[in-house]
């Protein structure tokens, strides 16, 4: 992950990668045998990674959190209510607009939990409530293992295998690897930390193999061809629109609520924020070989947020320490001049 102030691009690095991923499953996808061996790798690849991130997660900061359990609240209620809500309600625009597949996609990144590396960055760039912060992204992603095959489940229907199946898949490769990954972490924790930037590079990988085997899957259906130009960008500008959305209300929200100025930063970047690394892998467990397409709405989402969110840390950084934040409190000249934040994964 590259952090706030550390790269001016625009564009991640890791945005290319996955963006060449893609290209590159478009020219050469996994069919046949090499198709199975790829879905074994990636299944493999996603249980290491909810591994990693159970011995990463400090049990201590986990609890301590709980004391700022309405921000917590607020948070929560716009990943997982106020995100479905504005995503059933663009449901009108099937097919003029998107297809079945894209709204499948559209609603699964509703559902996603918030992101946890890049709400601390943009937080703590914006001089936010970082230990917040950390426990609010730490809170979703648990709470999405449950909350989010449920509610896709609820709103996208038959689409999700979320059967008797489809709980052991999701047990078997995100829960039980998390749960494991917590119970060694008293072992292998300090090892873990000594090795954070080889052990970042292995969670890219693993995403990286996903979204190829996704859409590999994808070319051998021959679904990319009823993906034209104009829906991507009508695709595009409603991301936008939900991003603007998310963050109006949580900044009006946080301020109606009486929030300090701190934690209202912290409510706007992790209500706004959907996690890639978390959603990737739960959409290939949950939609299987249609997961191409459904994963595209996510991987689109995540660049307009960390460019969006990216002006909106460094626009904060500059306020007086006694000025509070508001989502609508900018102007051209002064977003223009902000430092871009990264999210590689989360």
């Amino acid at each position: 992950m590259a952090w706030p102030g550390r790269l001016g691009r625009a564009v991640d690095l890791y945005v290319v990668a996955l963006l060449g991923t893609v290209v590159f499953a478009a020219l050469l996808p996994a069919t046949g045998r090499s198709a199975v061996a790829v879905g074994g790798a990636a299944d493999l690849a996603i249980a290491l990674l909810f591994f990693l991130y159970g011995a990463r997660l400090s049990t201590r900061e986990a609890v301590d959190g709980l004391r700022q359990w309405k921000l917590h609240l607020v948070v929560g209620a716009s990943t997982f209510a106020l995100f479905p809500l504005l995503g059933l309600a663009v449901g009108g625009l099937v097919p003029f607009l998107l297809t079945d597949q894209l709204y499948t996609g559209l609603l699964f990144l509703c559902v996603v939990p918030s992101t946890v590396q890049s709400s601390i960055a943009l937080t703590s760039t914006a001089r936010g409530n970082v230990p917040a912060a950390i426990c609010a992204g730490t809170y979703s992603s648990l709470f999405g293992m449950v909350a989010t095959p449920l509610l896709a489940a609820w709103l996208i229907g038959s689409t999700v295998s979320f059967s008797a199946h489809g709980a052991v898949a999701i047990s078997t490769q995100l829960l039980l690897p998390f749960v494991a990954g917590q119970l060694l972490r008293r072992w292998i924790g300090g090892f873990i930390g000594r090795h954070k930037k080889q052990i970042g590079l292995l969670d890219r990988f693993s995403i990286l193999l996903v979204v190829y085997t996704a859409f590999s899957q994808g070319m051998a259906e021959g679904i990319w061809r009823q993906i034209t130009p104009a829906r991507l960008a009508g695709l595009v500008t409603l991301a936008v629109l939900l991003l603007a959305v998310a963050l109006t209300v949580t900044s009006f929200v946080a301020r109606r609520l009486g929030f300090s100025k701190e934690d209202r930063i912290t409510i706007v970047f992790c209500g706004s924020n959907k996690s890639l690394a978390t959603g990737l892998p739960m959409a290939a467990v949950l939609f299987g070989a249609s997961a191409g397409p459904v994963i595209l709405p996510l991987m689109l989402f995540h660049q307009v947020q960390l460019m969006v969110c990216a002006v909106l840390a460094g626009r904060w950084a500059r306020r007086p320490l006694d000025t509070a934040p508001d989502a609508s409190d900018r102007t051209p000249s002064q977003t223009s001049r902000a430092v871009p934040a990264r999210e590689t994964a989360h």
